[in-house]
């Protein structure tokens, strides 16, 4: 990394808070030294962290509150903590200028309301999506949005989508045209809903945007690593998300109830150990681990609710990778290649 950013993390969130928070702070700190902290929560339990972290603590600030949005509340109720809790003073941080992105591992739909609501959308983005980085076959991790923010999206949004998840994708691996489908129920250009369909058309028909538009994928090949962002509505998304995960954990328990049901079995995993090995930790979440709220005024990151350190460690290097290479900046940039030709829908 070559610039110094100063990530505002919620302490407070997360299914392990205070502890697991700071450590994956300090795991990022000492991968990259340039990197400074605001941690937000209460005082008394951070300094207790930070006892554990001496290399932490020399690159951090405390900004003191005792207030949590809990996972019950609902995104109207964390809105009305905004200023006092932690996830919202952290949030807040990167509205005032004081912290450059944020990172919290709370309530996905409060950290969406708080957010929205402080930060806004950019110019020419009608709504954020939560983009996040799925194992493939392939060389690389594939971007996938929305994953929950927008159940419901005309062609307008999925083309915005597309834009989003293109700049993402080329500061992640420096490909200029990356290569961006829409989830469908089949490949053929006549399958589909009318947004879909409407947004594939005005895609294809826009070769000045930064991406490789190859049409649609259906679920299965989401993984093979054929492509480099998929596209789809949050509603379509978060069950994909869903199966994927649950298929990934299914995986791995069979092969522990396998390889523990004999001697035999025991013996033949002894042999295959490296493979299994392979296997974990390339279906590991905590290897992805990082959610981003793409299209607002400002760098959010969501780490998953049970995140290890490392997982958390990576949240924060996402979010400093992408105030590095400015993501705001290249999605305007892009979107001003369309600027003007709108999405028609008949």
């Amino acid at each position: 990394m070559t610039t110094s950013p100063r990530i505002a993390i919620d302490a407070m969130g997360g299914d392990e808070g205070v502890r697991v928070m700071v450590a994956g702070a300090a795991l990022a700190r000492h991968r990259h030294e340039s990197f400074k902290f605001l941690l937000v929560g209460d005082e008394a339990q951070i300094k207790a962290a930070l006892e554990n972290h001496p290399n932490l603590r020399a690159a951090s600030e405390i900004l003191h509150t005792t207030e949590v949005v809990t996972g019950d509340d609902k995104p109207s109720q964390a809105l009305r903590k905004s200023r006092g809790s932690s996830m919202g003073l952290a949030i807040n941080a990167v509205k005032a200028g004081d912290a450059a992105a944020a990172v919290s591992a709370g309530n996905t739909g409060a950290l969406m309301a708080m957010a929205k609501v402080a930060l806004r959308t950019m110019p020419g983005i009608d709504r954020p999506a939560l983009a996040a980085l799925l194992p493939t076959l392939g060389d690389t991790d594939v971007v996938m949005l929305d994953l929950g923010a927008n159940t419901e999206c005309d062609a307008r949004n999925l083309v915005q989508f597309a834009v989003m998840g293109a700049a993402y994708s080329r500061i992640l691996y420096n490909s200029e045209k990356p290569r961006v489908r829409l989830l469908n129920i089949g490949t053929e250009e006549m399958k589909g809903t009318d947004s879909l369909r409407f947004a594939a058309q005005h895609l294809r028909d826009s070769p000045e945007l930064h991406m490789a538009f190859q049409g649609f994928i259906e679920a299965d090949k989401i993984n093979r690593g054929d492509c480099d962002v998929v596209v789809c509505d949050g509603f379509s998304g978060n069950i994909a998300l869903k199966s994927i995960e649950g298929a990934a954990r299914f995986v791995t328990d069979l092969l522990r109830r396998a390889f523990t049901s004999s001697i035999r079995s025991k013996f033949g995993f002894l042999v295959s150990r490296p493979a299994t090995e392979l296997l974990k930790h390339h279906l590991d979440p905590n290897n992805h681990n990082g959610a981003v709220f793409l299209g607002l005024n400002g760098v959010v990151v969501k780490s998953h609710g049970s995140a290890s350190i490392k997982g958390v460690a990576n949240a924060v290097e996402v979010a400093a990778r992408l105030v590095e290479d400015d993501i705001t900046t290249r999605i305007a940039q892009d979107l001003e290649q369309i600027a003007g030709k709108e999405v028609i829908e008949e």
